[in-house]
């Protein structure tokens, strides 16, 4: 587990991997997006995309599973503040995706019992191209 404490900027970390299914493109999105593009291979490749991608809410919560089930267990209490949300390149049904974070602020906070870390995020594809990238703020508990 990491605490405020354990975490300077610099600070890097591997979040985890996660393989995207086509089937969990499509249940996903038919219950909160459902876009042609993520729903209807048809008429996904008369899309933009030229074929099924994955929706951001989707990403979004992959990069939060995996963040959950992160080994270092960042002891977090609150999330401030997503920003700089990017989606540079869509997300595919074959894809393994790739959750990198490093810390690039900190600051104390008048409470001794909590900081605040700021993590930018990189969610990538088995290429290497990002397929979101974020900047996260978080409240994070202090070893007491």
């Amino acid at each position: 587990m990491l605490f405020f404490d354990d975490i300077p900027v610099g600070y890097k970390s591997h979040v985890g991997d996660y393989s995207l299914t086509k089937e969990e493109i499509v249940e996903i999105a038919e219950r909160w997006d459902p876009q042609p593009f993520h729903i209807d291979e048809t008429a996904a490749k008369e899309s933009v995309f030229g074929g099924l991608v994955a929706s951001s809410l989707h990403l979004f919560a992959i990069c939060t599973r995996l963040f959950f089930d992160h080994t270092d267990r960042i002891q977090t209490m609150a999330m401030l503040s997503k920003d700089g949300i990017k989606l540079p390149n869509p997300a595919r049904p074959g894809d393994v995706l790739r959750y990198d974070t490093e810390c690039i602020d900190r600051r104390e906070t008048k409470n001794a019992n909590r900081g605040i870390i700021v993590l930018s995020d990189v969610l990538s594809n088995q290429e290497g191209a990002p397929v979101l990238t974020q900047t996260v703020t978080l409240m994070v508990a202090r070893r007491q």
